[in-house]
């Protein structure tokens, strides 16, 4: 039986006076690919920011219930820095750092301590092959980020989450800029690093959660609808609103 990486239990979300989320509960397994899709203010994106409390930084978020990594609460029993380190997050549009492609990688390392030239060099380079760009530009390591294509950018951002080696990754529709080659090659790094990452994918894309995701969450109004097997939801959805947003006729 696989064990479940995250736990969410009765969680509530407010920026003001607005609800974003609504007594959600649901189970994140390790190890895989947790698609979630809804329209515009379904509250996709507040919910992935409070697995790394990225929402923290607006002072007028607030929550109420438990979330659970590997039976830690986040909020109460973790500091953020640890918490940061271990639940990476890629956003939607690309944001290298302007410097060089090697910097760019070994920038987290440094911070948390790492200084030796060598271990800096492999951690930069299985980082790199991890996010499937290395072969694009291992002899252009100097060459600043900011030079290269959207798609490499976007592969450049996933290579520096994984230097920090996160055991999360969370997806904020990481290819809603990119052109569908670009597309492909970060669906294909997500396939092969669920080998040793969890992975949480907010997509607008419904296409890209059928092709990608092991599970899918349908959220609406902040509230969940539906969460299945994707095969399960894109082809046989219980409940009729999912249905009708799969098909287009909403969202």
């Amino acid at each position: 039986m696989v064990a479940n990486k995250i736990t969410c239990k009765t969680l509530n979300a407010w920026f003001g006076k607005i609800q974003s989320v609504r007594s959600l509960s649901l189970e994140i397994r390790a190890h895989e690919i947790f698609g979630i899709i809804g329209p515009a203010n379904s509250g996709k994106t507040t919910f992935l920011r409070t697995l790394n409390r990225m929402n923290d930084l607006d002072l007028h978020f607030r929550k109420e219930g438990e979330l659970l990594l590997d039976g830690a609460d986040i909020y109460r029993d973790m500091p953020v820095e640890t918490l940061r380190k271990k639940v990476g997050m890629v956003f939607a549009m690309p944001m290298p750092l302007p410097m060089s492609i090697f910097d760019n990688i070994a920038y987290g390392p440094r911070m948390h301590g790492t200084k030796d030239r060598k271990k800096l060099a492999e951690i930069v380079e299985r980082s790199l092959t991890k996010s499937f760009l290395w072969e694009e530009v291992k002899d252009r390591l100097d060459m600043s980020g900011m030079k290269l294509s959207g798609g490499q950018q976007q592969r450049l951002c996933i290579a520096r989450t994984l230097a920090l080696s996160p055991e999360v990754i969370l997806y904020d529709e990481p290819c809603s800029g990119l052109d569908p080659i670009s597309t492909a090659k970060v669906e294909e790094a997500m396939l092969k690093l669920k080998k040793d990452y969890t992975i949480v994918l907010v997509t607008n894309n419904i296409k890209q959660a059928a092709r990608v995701s092991d599970r899918t969450a349908f959220f609406l109004m902040g509230e969940l609808i539906e969460l299945d097997a994707t095969e399960k939801i894109f082809t046989a959805p219980k409940d009729k609103r999912t249905e009708d947003y799969i098909l287009g006729r909403f969202g």
